[in-house]
């Protein structure tokens, strides 16, 4: 292979990559999309914590003759747990698919 073939080749693959910038917030949204975020951040905490006393208080108030409650009391905790977990790694998850 000539010089000249092996430098059109280069050219050739780096003016055919197409841009890929990182993200970037719009000028003056950054502190507001930030505030958002843990604005969502703490309602998901207030939400859990909530939903896992709610699901006790099944599971004290279907300890006798209702027995159905204190399932579903306990299946609420499971839910609330998976649901707080999925909200802990949300920042993870989606830095590992969208860059």
């Amino acid at each position: 292979m000539s010089m000249l073939t092996v430098a059109a080749d280069y050219a050739t693959a780096f003016l055919a990559q197409p841009p890929n910038p990182g993200p970037q917030p719009p000028p003056g949204l950054e502190n507001f999309g930030n505030s958002l975020i843990s604005w969502i951040k703490w309602g998901v905490l207030v939400a859990g914590m909530v939903g896992i006393l709610a699901s006790a208080i099944m599971v004290i108030v279907g300890r006798r003759g209702r027995n159905e409650v204190a399932v579903q009391g306990f299946m609420g905790v499971g839910y609330g747990l998976v649901g707080l977990a999925i909200a802990s790694v949300a920042a993870v998850l989606v830095g590992a698919f969208a860059l």
